[in-house]
């Protein structure tokens, strides 16, 4: 009887020893939505198992070999819209968005910000979902997965120079062993923008000044600001006007509209007040490079 209790005392142990090594290891703060409201179903149970089990599968794989600290978690948002749902399969788009703290503050930068219109899988309810980097398991989890790793892609290349390289080539990965299933946005005949064009023109040297961007940008920009917010403007506005060479090869290319969709707005911001500096230039190439994001624009001053 002394030996059960004991093992029994081992067993819970090694349980929460496991558990706080995979508490560790988690790389997301993944909040998780599926928005159910233009379809017709009485039973929404099936969505919200859908909803806990994807938050989950992003929050508690293990998706490199780097230790996260609570604070250096990637916060990020995702969003599916149900457009259709029969008998397990469902269709409908993705948004996926993400953030990044900027050093000594109290604020996070706005990274990527993607719709995925080619969204199809399907899902039993309670069925696992398990992460196999070697082969194709289903399309629900190889999405789920190459957005993990497209965003801890993303997230690296904000804090070093193509730091996030060797998570857009386990993307690739995916997007390789997917291209078997035949469904649709993993192979390089589904558009213009799909996820294996936004993969592809990740690690393509054609767009270098996207990668390269993000890098300076956050680093060399953002994270100055608490200590030089001028000097970190002057370098926010050079890295911006960077992108004038990519638009001369790949005019409105799919990484530019990226990141302006994402940085809109924080662009306006930087540039609509602080220290004074000449911005004439600096609207006219912003003007020039994402001309749908004009409102933003206007209020650069």
């Amino acid at each position: 009887m002394k030996l059960l209790k004991k093992s029994s005392k081992h067993l819970v142990l090694l349980f929460l020893f496991v558990c706080s090594q995979a508490m560790m290891a988690q790389e997301f703060n993944a909040v998780v939505q599926i928005n159910t409201q233009g379809i017709a179903q009485p039973d929404q149970q099936i969505f919200k198992t859908l909803q806990n089990s994807v938050q989950d599968f992003f929050n508690n794989t293990k998706w490199t070999n780097l230790e996260y600290d609570k604070k250096e978690r990637i916060n990020c948002s995702v969003v599916f819209v149900v457009t259709e749902y029969n008998n397990d399969r469902f269709k409908g788009n993705l948004q996926v968005s993400m953030s990044r703290p900027v050093f000594n503050a109290g604020y996070s930068s706005p990274v990527f910000n993607y719709k995925d219109e080619q969204i199809a899988f399907e899902y039993v309810e309670f069925a696992p979902l398990f992460y196999n980097g070697n082969q194709y398991e289903n399309n629900l989890i190889s999405l789920l997965s190459f957005y993990a790793y497209t965003m801890l892609g993303v997230d690296g290349d904000t804090f070093a120079l193509r730091g996030g390289q060797k998570s857009h080539e386990e993307a690739q990965r995916i997007v390789n062993l997917a291209q078997g299933s035949q469904i649709e946005g993993w192979k390089p005949s589904d558009g213009l923008i799909s996820r294996f064009r936004l993969n592809d023109d990740m690690l393509s040297e054609t767009y270098k000044e996207y990668r390269d961007v993000m890098y300076a940008y956050h680093l060399k920009g953002m994270d100055v600001f608490a200590d030089d917010s001028k000097k970190a403007k002057t370098e926010i506005k050079n890295q911006i006007q960077l992108f004038e060479a990519l638009h001369s090869r790949r005019p409105n290319s799919l990484l530019q509209r990226i990141f302006f969709d994402a940085k809109a707005p924080e662009i306006s911001n930087i540039f609509s007040g602080g220290p004074a500096m000449d911005v004439r230039d600096l609207k006219g190439t912003l003007q020039k490079l994402a001309p749908n994001q004009s409102s933003s624009w206007r209020t650069i001053q």
